[in-house]
């Protein structure tokens, strides 16, 4: 079974397409998606509907979980901030409901799910380092962890911290099942690595294969759409420069 793993989708509809389509050409028959659904973008109703239409598992974000109720914003930017009040502005009820409803980690066979830290996934602290990475791979129990987030590409394995899985685009690695890894797989609705093209995994499960895919999509339109809605003007240019 492939799958696709899809990180920090953010209201990015544009994207969120034509990661579907690149991932169901590749022969993906499940969508893990790793929180973060809504947020920043200008499409987060779109976004919800189609991800919990998809077969698979989708885990609960800081912005999720932030749209879904009204108690009050702390740790977000100025510009965070002004796209959840929009966004719980968009989503209805029922809509609201699911978002709360959805669990923070999940282990689905051999890989577990989690947006931010397996340590302490409520507090929604950052994955940069090898140092943050030891404190998830201590309570890891699957072989893999994909995480989000941070929405930059990165894997980490337990006794050898930070590792270059990815050298050539378009090249795929075999992950070796006798070692733990923690993998971000990047965001597809605002990637922070300085490229804009959206970003998400294909994971192999039955030859623990692993692939990064960037995909072209329509970054003007999402970046209108955002204008469009009146949200800040620093969320459309971030688009544009992968930033």
């Amino acid at each position: 079974m492939r799958c696709a793993i899809l990180g920090d989708i953010h209201a990015n509809l544009q994207a969120l397409e034509a990661v579907l389509a690149d991932a169901r050409e590749y022969g993906c028959g499940e969508f893990y998606t790793l929180g973060d659904v809504v947020g920043y973008n200008a499409n987060p109703a779109e976004c919800l509907e189609t991800v919990r239409a998809l077969p698979g598992a989708c885990i609960l974000g800081n912005h999720d979980q932030a749209a879904a109720d009204e108690r009050p914003l702390r740790d977000f930017s100025p510009e965070a901030t002004a796209s959840i009040e929009w966004t719980r502005r968009q989503l209805n009820p029922e809509q609201k409901s699911w978002l709360a409803s959805l669990r923070v980690q999940r282990q689905i066979r051999r890989i577990t799910l989690v947006h931010a830290t397996l340590d302490s996934p409520l507090s929604w602290g950052y994955i940069r380092t090898a140092d943050d990475a030891a404190m998830s791979l201590a309570c890891q129990s699957t072989p893999v962890c994909f995480i989000g987030h941070t929405h930059v590409p990165k894997a980490f394995a337990k006794g050898s911290g930070e590792i270059l899985l990815f050298g050539n685009e378009g090249e795929g690695v075999q992950l070796p099942m006798d070692r733990k890894f923690l993998i971000n797989a990047g965001s597809v609705g605002q990637p922070r690595d300085g490229d804009p093209r959206a970003a998400y995994m294909i994971y192999d499960e039955e030859s623990s294969g692993l692939w990064l895919r960037r995909v072209e999509y329509d970054i003007r339109a999402a970046a209108a759409a955002v204008r469009a809605a009146g949200l800040p003007e620093r969320l459309a240019e971030r688009l544009q420069t992968g930033s």
